[in-house]
């Protein structure tokens, strides 16, 4: 009877080590696995689906896209429609099992170059630097995954309180910020500006699918450019711009400021500018872990620099603007500054 007790506690004790994490990261791998089979436009919530509809969606054989289904319901990613033989719908939490699978994505495979090549950045720093090239869409998509839930709700709103006519977004990735912004707000139009090709590609489609096409505008520039030509912010009420400042600095730490500058000018009167990004190492329980990643990653190996609170705040102060506030943001390391004209 002893032996058996002690079985159970060391099996109790095991299970409580591993926590979510078996089921987190087998989870990132069957959503990865769809993302590159190019199936997850299908695999929505509210939305039934079957193995002819993926197949036919992503040019795959149905007997291929069968097992993987086979392998999500198992999961419990996805589950049998009630209703409807054949189909099959989201899971009630998928879009929580999405949002934690983000994470292992964008630090295990957005950033697999410098997991792979770590020894060479810290042998030869300046040879390394810029030598290895980060996939762009993995970055857009674990991100977005990410924030779903923990920085995208305190941007979205934000935007929504503003009631705003015009936005337009920085770095907007795949716009899904954006195309929920123009699906609340009927009246409003927007303008999503990402350098990433495939990213602002992904963009139009996810637009045109969401019924919003005729008031998003995606621009495929950098947001360097705004420093001399601001014409894709201008007359807006909102400017958004999430993790992507802190790609001009420290180099570019002045087009940064000029940047600011002009999306201030840019703002109607009473506009907002409000701008998501990490802040460096911190040390409260909740956020240091995943913040000695995100801080090492930009600072180790693409030699990023990233603002404190305080920095950021004087920052934006400035340029020009009046009120500035910051939030604390449910994705560690996050935090969001809110600016108005």
């Amino acid at each position: 009877m002893t032996s058996q007790s002690t079985r159970k506690r060391r099996l109790a004790d095991e299970i409580a080590a591993s926590g979510e994490a078996p089921a987190i990261a087998a989870a990132a791998a069957l959503l990865e696995m769809g993302d590159r089979l190019g199936v997850l436009d299908v695999i929505v919530p509210g939305r039934e689906f079957s193995v002819p509809d993926l197949a036919a969606c992503a040019d795959l054989p149905e007997t291929g896209v069968a097992d993987y289904l086979e392998a999500m319901e198992s999961a419990g990613i996805i589950t049998h429609a009630p209703s409807t033989a054949g189909k099959f719908v989201t899971a009630p939490d998928f879009e929580r099992i999405q949002h934690q699978a983000g994470y292992v994505s964008w630090v295990m495979n957005a950033n697999r170059p410098f997991i792979e090549n770590a020894r060479e950045y810290l042998s030869n720093p300046g040879k390394a630097s810029g030598a290895y090239t980060r996939d762009g869409r993995q970055v857009a998509v674990s991100s977005q995954w990410m924030g779903s839930k923990a920085f995208y709700p305190a941007a979205l709103e934000t935007i929504l309180k503003a009631r705003p006519e015009r936005i337009a977004d920085l770095g907007a990735g795949t716009c899904r910020l954006l195309i929920e912004v123009l699906q609340e707000l009927p009246d409003c139009s927007g303008v999503g500006l990402d350098l990433d090709a495939p990213s602002c590609n992904a963009a139009k489609l996810a637009a045109e699918q969401a019924g919003v096409s005729d008031r998003l505008t995606v621009v495929e520039r950098t947001i360097q450019s705004i420093a001399s030509d601001p014409s894709p912010v201008e007359g807006s009420d909102v400017i958004h711009a999430g993790f992507v400042f802190h790609d001009m600095m420290p180099e570019e730490e002045h087009v940064a400021d000029a940047v600011i500058a002009n999306c201030r000018k840019a703002l109607r009167p009473g506009g907002l500018m409000a701008i998501t990004d990490a802040v460096p190492y911190l040390r409260n329980a909740r956020e240091r872990r995943f913040s000695s990643i995100v801080t090492y990653y930009h600072r180790q190996f693409m030699k990023r620099k990233l603002l404190t609170e305080v920095e950021w705040e004087t920052k934006l102060r400035s340029a020009g603007f009046n009120d500035v506030k910051t939030v604390e943001l449910g994705f560690p390391t996050g935090r969001l500054f809110v600016a108005t004209r």
